[in-house]
Formats: C-alpha cells, structure tokens, sequence
C-alpha cells in the first residue's frame, strides 16, 4: 500500500537445498602427490553418497572432456654435457720427486708412461682396482693375475696368467723393467704401476715437476677417452634413470642417436655460504656405438638435449589428471556424464604422463564424456 511492495516469502515448493561443491581441493592435492612420484592408484568405492552402482553428482561439472584411446610415454628431457665422462684422480703410491708430468688433454694408453718419479715411469695398466702391495716371488692372488694379464697383453711371455709370481712371471718382469728403463729387480715395487679401466684422457693435472711425490698425493685426473654424456637429475626424477634403459640425445645442429645409460650415482653437492647439502642423480651416458661416435667426434664440448622415457603403454584409455576426483572410501574415480545427469565411476589409474592418466573399470570407454574443472 501507499507505493510499498510487500516482501514475498517463498512458497515451500521453490525451496532448494544448498548446491554441493565437487571435490576439486582434495583431488588437487592426492593427485598432485601421486604425480610427484609416478604412483598407480586403485579405486575402491564411490564418492561420498554412492553405493556399490554409482554414486550420482547434484551438479553438472563446470567443463567436460571425452575419454581418448592414445598411447602414453612418461618422458623427461633434460640438458646434458659432452665430455669424457666422470673424472678419476690418480695419486701417487711412491716416495720421490716427481719429474714429468703430461699435459691435459693428453690420451694414454696400456704400458706407457703416466708420470714420472725420480726419473722412472709410473706405467699405465688395465683394470679395476689398484694396487696395494709389491709383487715378487711367490705372491699369490688377484692382483697378480691382472698385472701378469696385462704383461701378456703387452707382448711378454714365458709364464701363466694364473696368479701365481713365479721365477717365470719375475724373468718376464725383469724384461719388462729393462725395456721401461727402470732397474731389473724381477719385483714390482708399489707406485710402479697405475690402474684404470681402459685408455684415459688426462683432464687435469694437479702438480707440477719437482714438487715431491708421496702416498697419497694428488697428480692428476682423468677420464676416458671416448665420448660419454653427463646429466644431473633431481632425486625426485630418479626413476627416469635406470642403467641400460635407452635415452635419445640430441646434439648441437639437432642431430639425435640413441645410446644407453651405463651408470647412475647419486651424488652429494656441499652447499655454498651456509646452505644444506643437495642430493642429485648423475648419469653417464656412453656414446659408443658406431652412429653416435661419429655423430660426436666433431665435438670436444658441447651442451646437449638428453631425452629419458621411464615408461610406455601403447593403445590405452586416458583422461586429463584434473578429471580424476578423491573418493571418500579411498582411491579415485571420474564424474561421468550422461545428457543433464552425471555420476561419479570408480576408475583404475596407470601410467601418468605429459598431463593426462591411464584410466579402466566398468563403464569406462573411448568416447566417454567425463567432468572436468574449467
């Protein structure tokens, strides 16, 4: 009255309940943590206010995406370096002055001099560990072996390869020592010899002629002389990492070869100006076959592209992450939709890749509309 509308209560029939939020904040979180470390996830009940066949959503989800049949890689392409591989460092195992040194870059072989010592070579030879002891008459044990294999492999003979020091391998010793220059004793004094893997490549030096040479004592680092790739992985990425796995690396002027990595470590960096230690991944990756050594051998140094693929499942179905919602009982599911209706499906999760997931379960197909977040 008097140009005054009254206020209409609403009539009991428009009364509506509180429109349901989805679930996104908890899917954020469980997902992004099954992300983060490459995780598989089985549901195992409906969301909140399912049962058994389905449990059904008030509202429409805010955007919608298709099921798409696809195949799916978990990749990781990271910057790596060309060199030579990890360095070793060779210390000295003898009293002395040391009175040649060679020079970085220089490449070394079986039987020829590393160093020197009061004048006497400290002569190269192939294996795995080094040496710890002098060898001579009636010393027996692995070490023996691997220096009288690499006598043999040197020309000399007239003795077994057995690891046994006999007056044989000593009368092939003093033939060796005469060649080297060095004193015929018959006996291979420690810091005689030096071992490594295979050829090396000197890639510093850490003295100079006529400082004195003692046990223990720094000379040099080296590598090997074929070209290998480096990469440093965060520990979260580790299982990008296995040895033997194939990587593609790309090098300068786009060219790619396939290799294999050799050897993953993990590798503690001292933190700098009071920081905590870092913990990495390091990969070495060996180019050796054929194809990628010629690919390489125009490069001393260089930065490269490594591709590593941890997994791989061909023809399967898949949906965006952010389709998967939390259900209340444990595991995931998908909000499916069907025409002005949806309902949330219990699904199985795979492979994580590239942002989408590996998805099964009942009513689950290729075509299938699923909700999304906008």
């Amino acid at each position: 009255m008097g140009g005054t509308t009254a206020e209409r209560a609403p009539a009991k029939g428009d009364e509506r309940p509180p429109r349901r939020r989805r679930p996104r904040l908890k899917v954020a979180l469980a997902v992004g943590a099954l992300v983060a470390v490459g995780g598989v996830a089985t549901a195992a009940a409906l969301v909140g206010g399912g049962d058994s066949g389905g449990g059904t959503a008030r509202d429409l989800p805010p955007g919608t995406t298709k099921v798409a049949r696809q195949t799916l890689k978990d990749t990781l392409t990271e910057d790596g370096r060309l060199g030579y591989g990890p360095a070793h460092t060779a210390t000295s195992q003898a009293k002395g002055t040391l009175t040649r040194l060679p020079e970085s870059g220089d490449e070394i072989t079986r039987g020829r001099e590393l160093y020197e010592v009061d004048g006497d070579p400290v002569v190269l030879m192939y294996g795995s560990k080094p040496s710890y002891r002098p060898l001579t008459i009636g010393t027996e044990g692995a070490d023996v072996k691997r220096f009288e294999a690499n006598l043999g492999k040197l020309g000399y003979g007239g003795f077994t390869v057995d690891g046994e020091y006999t007056a044989d391998t000593a009368a092939a010793v003093m033939e060796w020592q005469d060649d080297i220059g060095v004193a015929e004793t018959g006996i291979v004094e420690l810091g005689r010899v030096a071992f490594a893997s295979g050829p090396v490549r000197v890639d510093a030096v850490h003295a100079n002629a006529g400082e004195p040479a003692a046990p223990g004592k720094k000379v040099l680092d080296y590598t090997g002389t074929a070209k290998a790739v480096t990469v440093e992985l965060d520990t979260a990425d580790q299982r990008m990492a296995e040895e033997g796995a194939e990587v593609e690396v790309t090098l300068p002027e786009n060219t790619t070869v396939t290799a294999k990595i050799d050897q993953v470590t993990t590798v503690i960096e001292p933190g700098e100006q009071g920081q905590d230690p870092s913990t990495k991944v390091e990969v070495t990756v060996w180019l050796d076959s054929g194809e990628a050594k010629k690919a390489a051998a125009e490069y001393a140094l260089a930065s490269v592209d490594v591709a590593f693929t941890a997994g791989k499942r061909e023809n399967v179905l898949t949906v965006p992450v952010s389709a998967l919602v939390a259900l209340r009982e444990g595991g995931f599911g998908v909000e499916v939709v069907e025409g002005a209706a949806s309902s949330y499906v219990p699904v199985e999760t795979g492979l994580f890749a590239d942002g989408r997931v590996e998805v099964s379960g009942p009513g689950i197909a290729e075509g299938t509309v699923v909700g999304v977040p906008k």
